[in-house]
């Protein structure tokens, strides 16, 4: 179960992010400007102006962070600014986020260009508005004291984009190089919606990708970017601030299916425990009609996205499967725990599931299989033992142990 003193926030990317955008939201759900001001001042550099505003877009209240023009045109190698927030008086926590979101810039910058990653001088990104966006969002979720980021997939445009180098296509080389490894996908929009900083944060602060977490939010920010969607939606980053709600089970699990037609069923028992062994959730085996009237058979798999490839592996080895198929899909579960039955025969394992009219107690099979075997009792007067004894007890609170 998480600390009590963890907290998570849900990046929610429905138009994309850039650093401005990203540390409007912050400043939105509650890192105090003169905090930020404080500890920006803390990098030896002459920063222009900070400018915060509340805006409305469409309808929605958001926070807008902009910095104003300056006439600063260094271009600064990722050499010179390792330098310049290493021997800054930012807090070392600080100093390590920024860092690393630097870092991911410099990797997809070099990578992109075909060149060393110290020799890589930044252009739009080296100047003072991206290192105030890219530290800013280090101080910002330090203050906030967020332990863990997730993100949701982010859109991916087309079109072009002018920068140093000229007219580039979208989403921008360095973006792509960035965000690999990561959730995306495409909206017709010939615009922008993904910036190279706003990308590094992510990818840099980032604990995990996909769908919004269980938690209990307690603060919501929006930060505004700084044009209008040509589609007329809003163009803000919403960020969702809360506690982690611990979940039992996983709700987001994979589905694997292949059709075997030349596979003898013997070895199922064997298959079985393999899958299971892998950490697969359930098995189930279909007989099918396949093609040119042979018989088959469909098997289904359910199992936690972490476990899939050793699942996928161990079909492909103990089957004469060439192919599967697999999808990721919802589920809902009753809560449940263990409880012990007292009988005549013994104590035996079972399970209290907790349903929407109520509790009930159900027995493991295998448990009533043991006991049926050991006191050479017919398993149906078992089960009918568990179910006499449990009934009286399903409804009682907290109760772990259900005797007469």
């Amino acid at each position: 179960m998480p600390e009590p003193s963890t907290r998570i926030a849900y990046a929610d990317c429905f138009s994309g992010v850039s650093g401005d955008m990203f540390l409007g939201g912050l400043l939105d759900a509650g890192l105090d400007e003169a905090v930020l001001r404080n500890q920006l001042a803390l990098v030896d550099l002459a920063l222009p102006k900070i400018m915060v505003e509340k805006v409305s877009t469409s309808g929605l209240r958001a926070t807008r962070f902009q910095v104003g023009p300056d006439n600063d045109s260094s271009h600064r190698s990722w050499r010179t600014i390792k330098r310049l927030l290493s021997d800054s008086r930012l807090p070392d926590k600080v100093k390590i986020k920024a860092l690393a979101i630097f870092g991911e810039l410099a990797r997809a910058e070099a990578k992109v260009h075909g060149c060393a990653v110290d020799e890589v001088h930044f252009h739009e990104v080296g100047g003072l508005d991206a290192i105030v966006d890219i530290v800013g969002a280090a101080i910002g979720l330090a203050a906030l004291k967020i332990n863990r980021l997730i993100v949701s997939p982010l859109p991916m445009p087309h079109g072009w984009v002018q920068c140093a180098h000229g007219s580039l296509p979208l989403p921008a080389p360095a973006v792509c190089e960035i965000l690999t490894g990561v959730p995306v996908h495409g909206v017709d929009l010939d615009q922008e919606l993904v910036t190279p900083t706003g990308a590094a944060i992510l990818k840099a602060m980032g604990d995990d990708f996909g769908d919004l977490p269980p938690m209990t939010i307690q603060q919501v920010g929006y930060g505004a970017g700084g044009r209008a969607r040509s589609d007329n939606r809003p163009n803000l980053l919403r960020l969702l601030i809360g506690e982690p709600r611990r979940v039992v089970e996983s709700q987001e699990i994979e589905v694997i299916e292949t059709n075997l037609d030349d596979w003898s069923p013997e070895t199922a028992p064997f298959l079985y425990d393999k899958l299971f062994a892998n950490g697969a959730l359930d098995v189930a085996l279909v007989p099918i009609q396949m093609k040119k009237g042979r018989p088959g058979f469909q098997l289904q798999v359910l199992a936690e996205p972490a476990r899939a490839w050793e699942i996928k592996q161990c079909i492909l080895s103990e089957t004469t499967a060439i192919g599967l198929r697999f999808r990721t899909e919802k589920r809902l579960t009753l809560s449940r725990e263990p409880v012990v039955i007292e009988t005549r025969w013994g104590k035996l394992q079972a399970k209290q599931i907790t349903t929407p009219t109520g509790k009930v107690i159900r027995p493991e099979y295998e448990e009533c299989r043991r006991l049926a075997e050991t006191n050479d009792v017919p398993l149906h007067e078992v089960y009918a033992e568990v179910t006499r004894r449990a009934m009286p007890s399903a409804t009682k609170q907290g109760k772990k142990t259900c005797t007469d």
